[in-house]
């Protein structure tokens, strides 16, 4: 099952600074769980692209009136939920931003409702 994980900054992290992020990425390389991952540019270099009404809309840099944004990503590759929130759980970014674990959606599978 894969899943996509956001890695978010925080307004409020943990004091805890002692994890490393190189060491969790060569061991969630090493147990074979991650499938590809990467920090992402300064907020400020997105492009935020919107149609309507047939116009396109772009907006420079993030669009959201927060000071949480998504600073990178990694696909995961893990059994089930559980085991992808441990890996989470271990990441850096857990205790000085926040993660978001979503799967991605089973196309094949996927009702029709």
């Amino acid at each position: 099952m894969k899943f996509m994980m956001f890695v978010c900054s925080d307004s409020e992290p943990d004091e805890d600074k002692s994890d490393d992020i190189e060491r969790w990425v060569a061991d969630v390389d090493g147990n074979g769980r991650r499938v590809l991952g990467s920090a992402l540019a300064a907020p400020e270099s997105a492009t935020t692209v919107r149609v309507r009404k047939g116009e396109l809309l772009l907006s420079d840099g993030p669009f959201t009136e927060t000071k949480e944004v998504i600073v990178g990503f990694d696909i995961l590759e893990c059994e089930h939920l559980d085991e992808a929130i441990e890996i989470a759980r271990a990441h850096p970014m857990a205790r000085l931003g926040q993660l978001e674990l979503r799967p991605f959606l089973d196309l094949d599978h996927a009702s029709d409702d």
